[in-house]
C-alpha cells in the first residue's frame, strides 16, 4: 500500500480542531467507528484492501474537522474517483490522505486532489509514501 499525501497551504490549530469533537458521542456513532477500527486492522492483517477502504470511514472526527479544509468534499471526490482505497484526514489537517494499491496510482491521486487545491486557489504540497510493512519497533532499551 502507499499514501498519498497532500499537505495544503493552510493553518489549523491543533488545540481549535480539538475543541469541535463533542465530549460525549452517540452509542451508535461509536459502536460504527469501532467496527470501522476493526475493519482496518482485519484488512491490514488478510492484506483485504477492500476491507480497508469500505472501513475508512471516521463518523467522529472527520465530519466536523472536514469544515477546516477547504475544498475536502471535492479533494475526497477526486481520490476516491481517481481509484484511491480510501480518503481522510492525517491528524487534525490540514494535510489529507489518500491510501492507494500501488505508487503510480499513488501519484495520480495526489496530482488529481492538489488540482482541486489549484482551483480555489490554495497552494499545497504532495507527498508519496510506502506504508511500513513492520510497524513500530524499539531501536535502543534505554
Amino acid at each position: 500500500l502507499v499514501c498519498a499525501l497532500v499537505h495544503p497551504h493552510i493553518e489549523i490549530s491543533t488545540k481549535q480542531a480539538r475543541k469541535i469533537i463533542p465530549k460525549s458521542i452517540p452509542l451508535g456513532d461509536a459502536i460504527l467507528q469501532w467496527g470501522n477500527i476493526a475493519g482496518i486492522v482485519a484488512g491490514f492483517c488478510t492484506s483485504d484492501n477492500e476491507l480497508i477502504g469500505r472501513s475508512m470511514e471516521d463518523v467522529i472526527a472527520e465530519p466536523l474537522r472536514s469544515g477546516l479544509i477547504p475544498g475536502f468534499e471535492n479533494m475526497r471526490g477526486a481520490a476516491l474517483e481517481n481509484g484511491a482505497l480510501g480518503f481522510g484526514i492525517s491528524g487534525s489537517g490540514p494535510t489529507v490522505f489518500a491510501l492507494c494499491d500501488c505508487p503510480k496510482k499513488a501519484k495520480e491521486v495526489a496530482a488529481r486532489i492538489k488540482q482541486e487545491l489549484e482551483v480555489i486557489n490554495v497552494g499545497s504540497s504532495t507527498y508519496i509514501s510506502g506504508i511500513n510493512p513492520k510497524g513500530a519497533i524499539v531501536l535502543s532499551g534505554k
